[in-house]
């Protein structure tokens, strides 16, 4: 039976910093001295926004570089290789937040074999398996580490899911996938005859769903399998990891599967060229390898790219918000290298986040890896007040006990109820886009008349309906989530997680803030701007500008809502109150671009979708819905546009 031997040493993440800097220095500690364990480690501290130009084994010099605890950062660039650990130990939900597979890869480029947490995130451990890097629930592996024993592979993988064990006993996905990628055929010949009431994720699963003599799937909930997507998108972060690992793999000359079904974007690092950006240290030289590295790749294959503006700053848009204005349809299944691939769910499609190694093995293959997922539904009820945005609702759902402690993580979260019927696509997007920071698969919308009017309107597309487009009266869900819409409130979001919810009526002590900012691919929508100029033009028509020691900064998420702002007369109220008007990227959300905070004392308050720490700079980042970015703005403090409006009657 083959085994894994372990040299190196173990670090266990504690909440107590100096507990993780003495390990740092040469002691070895027990589990019981490390306790408690720091929970939802994120992606975002395990390789922060500044690592992600990295995409080779230079990675392993910064793992956990941006790991927070106790207000400190005891890990610094090359401390986990230095100290030769084999082992990391976290706590709960570890790996949460972005799809960033560079961090696994740093974990295991740094030496490290083996992460032992009590739970994991699923698109993280995902990454892991694919990677060929050995995760665990079982802390009793610690002590016959420690006793110096050899653990056999089965140890580790046998209480895995099939296709997970399957893949971590081949190394990774890549030999995996190339080995079953020839003689596929449909898992299902009759999706509308299976057995018994399915959701609608099951049934879009379904559809895509393949198997191959080597590789039966059954399709129950919790098993996995390969899907074929309709499309598969990738951007600027992943483009040249997943060029890396095909080449070093296949070798220089690549057949890739269906290319015209294959979308590139670079949408990140449009803004990089600025002062704040670079403030630490010239991040540039880094930012155009990795550049070069991404045009070279969609170049050299051809593919759909849509890249910078030609004469500004810029890009034509954020990944997952052009896919929903220029591709996705109702029924289809998409996979794209990032967190927020959920997206597109808002049109009744099944959108999901992988890895860069998942992605890698699908421009070969065609074949995503996913689980049959079990879905939560969300029903929103009661009628949405005025004043109330879809992101007040997605705080709510994300400040849930069932969500916050971890149960929607690797589900489909279901929208639907009355009060769903009301939201426009667009609102729908910041819903859907969300399940990400719930730790879901992703998220959906039943199509409906609102889907149609979104394609036609938007795309000129005529859509018709399907009748099996929705979930059958009597599908399981394992959970419900009911939300009386009706109650709602404006809601914040506090600094260090999404799920830190905050009634804004509940607040409490004045926030005064010195940065709003408003853009990213959650809220820089046709909605969202809506929302920011119903806020600002009725202060510019009262004379108010933002408040003095705060700047506001305004970020389209793409071309075509730029021009719909322009075509509305928007850009007078922005201008007339001081906004910074900035170009489509993905900008000071992923750390790339003005709006970033410079300092631990500048408090944001912000539309984006996460607040991790370390989130768009070292400072504090409240989130909350555009209308309330807006009015905190003008106020200088966090305030709703009703409470605004009210100070000047």
């Amino acid at each position: 039976m083959e085994k894994l031997s372990f040299e190196g040493r173990i670090l266990f993440l504690s909440q107590d910093p100096e507990t993780v800097t003495r390990q740092l220095e040469g002691a070895d500690i027990d589990v019981a001295d490390a306790q408690p364990l720091r929970e939802d480690i994120s992606t975002d501290e395990i390789t922060p926004i500044p690592v992600l130009v990295h995409y080779d084994r230079e990675l392993g010099r910064y793992a956990h570089v941006g790991f927070e605890t106790g207000g400190k950062q005891p890990i610094g660039t090359d401390s986990i290789l230095d100290g030769k650990f084999s082992v990391i130990v976290g706590g709960k939900r570890y790996g949460k937040g972005s799809s960033r597979e560079h961090s696994p890869q740093a974990e295991l480029y740094s030496g490290v074999k083996l992460i032992i947490a009590e739970s994991f995130e699923r698109l993280y451990r995902q990454n892991c398996d694919n990677l060929g890097l050995f995760t665990s629930t079982d802390f009793g592996l610690i002590d016959r580490i420690r006793a110096g024993e050899d653990i056999p592979i089965e140890d580790l993988v046998g209480d895995r899911e099939p296709l997970a064990a399957k893949i971590l006993r081949a190394g990774g996905l890549l030999g995996f996938g190339k080995a079953i990628a020839k003689g596929l055929r449909p898992a299902v010949t009759d999706p509308d005859a299976m057995d018994g009431p399915k959701t609608l994720a099951e049934k879009i699963v379904a559809r895509h769903a393949v198997v191959a003599d080597e590789l039966d799937w059954d399709l129950k909930p919790g098993t996995a399998g390969f899907v074929q997507p309709d499309w598969r998108y990738f951007h600027d972060i992943f483009s040249a990891q997943c060029a890396h690992a095909l080449h070093e793999f296949y070798g220089p000359d690549l057949d890739l599967h269906k290319p015209d079904s294959i979308i590139s974007f670079e949408d990140h690092y449009s803004y990089a060229h600025r002062p704040e950006v670079n403030i630490k240290y010239d991040r540039m030289p880094d930012i155009r390898r990795m550049a070069a590295g991404h045009r070279a790749f969609w170049q050299k294959y051809g593919l759909k790219d849509h890249g910078y503006l030609e004469d500004e700053e810029g890009s034509e848009g954020i990944s997952h918000a052009v896919m929903t204005e220029s591709y996705a349809l109702p029924g289809q299944l998409l996979a794209g290298t990032d967190s927020h691939t959920p997206h597109n769910g808002a049109l009744g499609c099944l959108s999901y986040g992988v890895g860069s190694t998942d992605m890698a093995n699908s421009l070969m293959t065609g074949l995503n890896r996913i689980s049959m997922p079990e879905s939560v539904r969300v029903e929103l009820k009661g009628h949405i007040p005025a004043g109330v945005m879809a992101k007040d609702i997605v705080l709510t759902v994300l400040a849930d006990e069932f969500t916050k402690s971890g149960g929607g993580i690797g589900k489909v979260y279901e929208f639907g109820g009355p009060a769903a019927a009301q939201l426009p696509v667009d609102e729908r997007t910041t819903l859907t886009n969300m399940t990400a920071e719930m730790g879901g698969l992703t998220g959906i919308f039943a199509p409906d008349e609102q889907t149609v009017r979104f394609l036609k309107e938007r795309r000129d597309v005529d859509f018709t309906l399907e009748p099996w487009m929705k979930s059958d009266a009597g599908a399981a869900y394992v959970h419900t989530i009911e939300i009386d819409c009706s109650s709602l409130t404006p809601m914040l979001a506090a600094p260090g997680d999404p799920g830190n919810g905050v009634r804004l009526p509940d607040l409490g002590d004045s926030v005064q803030v010195h940065i709003a900012y408003g853009g990213s691919c959650t809220a820089g929508k046709r909605a969202d701007f809506d929302g920011y100029h119903e806020v600002l033009r009725w202060a510019a028509d009262r004379g108010l500008k933002a408040a003095d020691g705060v700047k506001l900064y305004l970020q389209f998420g793409t071309i075509a809502v730029r021009d719909y702002c322009r075509e509305q007369g928007y850009i007078d109220a922005f201008e007339k109150v001081g906004a910074e008007i900035l170009q489509p990227a993905c900008g000071a959300c992923a750390g790339c671009g003005p709006g970033l905070s410079l300092d631990t004392e500048t408090v944001t308050v912000s539309a984006i979708n996460r607040n991790f720490p370390g989130r768009s700079g070292p400072g504090k980042v409240w989130l909350a819905s555009p209308v309330t970015v807006a009015a905190s703005a003008i106020a200088g403090e966090i305030v709703s546009f009703e409470e605004l409006q009210a100070r000047h009657a």
